[in-house]
């Protein structure tokens, strides 16, 4: 169960170190659901420096956005970005592995929605999840997403060392502001 006394706040150049060993450690840990993590091989060969999580914090059109709890510490992270007149963009969906599967995820996706509303009068969301992660592709539809039908390349020179599967892509999806979580 999510903890009851989370605190949201945009993050500040301050947090980049924490927010990017967030991301990394996220992205690396090893679930034991079927299809959630994807390629484990890939996942713990993710990396995300400082400099690349700087910008996505001081941009204008941009937040990053935290979860802390009572203590502080930092527990989620989500990126939410405007795109074009009426769209949100989320991205870098990161929550602390001790608190995966309490609800945190749902939480913080839901702040960020809420957030883009008021921020920039958002009506639409959209993101994408790799297409080896058929689970959390799944929990994004629960959450409202839809697929959009378009994908996005991986980018496979970052991970030239391994062997990817062929049809390896982000899978791009959507939902309108009217479609409620569930």
């Amino acid at each position: 169960m999510a903890p009851s006394n989370l605190q949201f706040r945009p993050a500040t150049a301050e947090d980049a170190g924490q927010i990017q060993q967030l991301v990394e450690s996220a992205f690396r840990a090893v679930d034991s659901r079927p299809d959630w993590t994807g390629n484990t091989e890939l996942a713990s060969n993710f990396r995300i420096g400082v400099e690349e999580v700087m910008p996505r914090i001081v941009n204008p059109d941009n937040a990053v956005l935290m979860a802390l709890d009572g203590a502080n510490i930092l527990v989620a992270s989500i990126e939410v970005c405007k795109r074009g007149i009426n769209c949100g963009r989320l991205s870098m969906i990161a929550v602390n592995e001790r608190y995966q599967q309490s609800g945190v995820g749902r939480l913080i996706l839901e702040y960020a929605e809420a957030y883009c509303r008021q921020a920039w009068n958002v009506e639409k969301f959209s993101l994408n999840a790799l297409s080896t992660r058929k689970a959390l592709i799944e929990w994004y539809i629960r959450r409202g997403y839809q697929k959009t039908g378009e994908t996005t390349p991986f980018p496979r020179e970052k991970f030239s060392s391994m062997e990817l599967p062929d049809d390896i892509c982000f899978i791009e999806m959507e939902k309108d502001s009217n479609n409620i979580s569930e």
